[in-house]
């Protein structure tokens, strides 16, 4: 699917770094993909659907791409330690220009990268991570630094005030024992009503990173994800409780991840792409 304007640039628009106020940074990284892989080709497969996204977005009345959008070249690394310090340093340095980051992957354990980031720039924050998978496992087959891990690396950090995870619907016994129930929303509990959302909110600090996995999607709507999982939330759902969060906290930054495209189906990416934009104009809508 061939979208408008440049290639390699979010929207097909190429703003320069001085000139934008928001940072698309792509982390094609997938080295411990436990089901499927391919997530590596996520970043390159949302930017190339942008280019097809309308820049007007009907629900806040805004054209997001107004504030400057700068895509920035990708993190390209062999290994989970450089990956994750190269991130660590380039999101760190936007954040240091003023600038606001979204980072793209790749698999979920290059989320831990950008979290510490804020984290230790914009501190103390909470983060909300909307996922199939509760991702505590201490290690993977391992490593500590497995997709399967992340979420336990993101509780070592000393700015993260609190996790609050949606739609979580797999774990293992192991990762059972580290659940929090207080701050978790499992997906069999969010389909009778709305209720939820704000419960939530309430956990959540005035600062809120969010990370969203791909996978806490329904497989009917999200196939193309690394282990797509059946029970999950359906778009007018998830876009309900980010305008909530957007409207009542302050979001400082976010990530999606787990994108596996596949080929010559296009509706995840557009999907991705979209939810990209969404959220960004739920971000910039409270400024208005």
């Amino acid at each position: 699917m061939q979208g408008q304007g440049e290639e390699n640039h979010f929207l097909g628009i190429a703003t320069p770094l001085e000139k934008a106020n928001i940072v698309i940074l792509p982390v094609p990284f997938d080295k411990t993909s436990s089901y499927m892989h391919g997530s590596d080709k996520g970043p390159a497969a949302m930017i190339e659907a942008s280019r097809n996204v309308e820049l007007f977005d009907i629900e806040t009345d805004l054209e997001a791409s107004e504030f400057g959008i700068h895509t920035a070249k990708p993190i390209q690394e062999k290994t989970s330690e450089k990956m994750l310090q190269s991130t660590f340093e380039s999101v760190s340095s936007f954040l240091e220009q003023g600038k606001f980051v979204i980072t793209l992957g790749g698999e979920h354990a290059i989320s831990a990268a950008p979290i510490r980031a804020h984290a230790d720039n914009m501190g103390p924050i909470s983060v909300l991570q909307l996922d199939a998978h509760a991702d505590l496992a201490p290690a993977y087959e391992g490593n500590p630094l497995s997709h399967a891990s992340v979420m336990s690396r993101v509780r070592e950090m000393e700015n993260v005030e609190r996790i609050v995870p949606v739609g979580i619907r797999s774990m293992s016994v192991e990762e059972n024992s580290y659940i929090q129930p207080e701050n978790t929303f499992f997906a069999h509990d969010l389909f009778d009503n709305d209720d939820w959302m704000d419960r939530v909110v309430d956990r959540l600090t005035e600062n809120v990173y969010i990370t969203f996995d791909l996978d806490v999607f329904d497989s009917s709507l999200m196939p193309s994800t690394g282990t797509p999982e059946p029970g999950g939330l359906f778009w007018h759902t998830a876009l309900k409780l980010l305008k909530k969060v957007a409207e009542k906290r302050k979001i400082v930054g976010f990530d999606v991840v787990e994108l596996c495209p596949m080929k010559n189906f296009w509706a995840p990416d557009y999907l991705a792409a979209k939810l990209i934009y969404k959220l960004l104009s739920y971000t910039l809508e409270r400024q208005k």
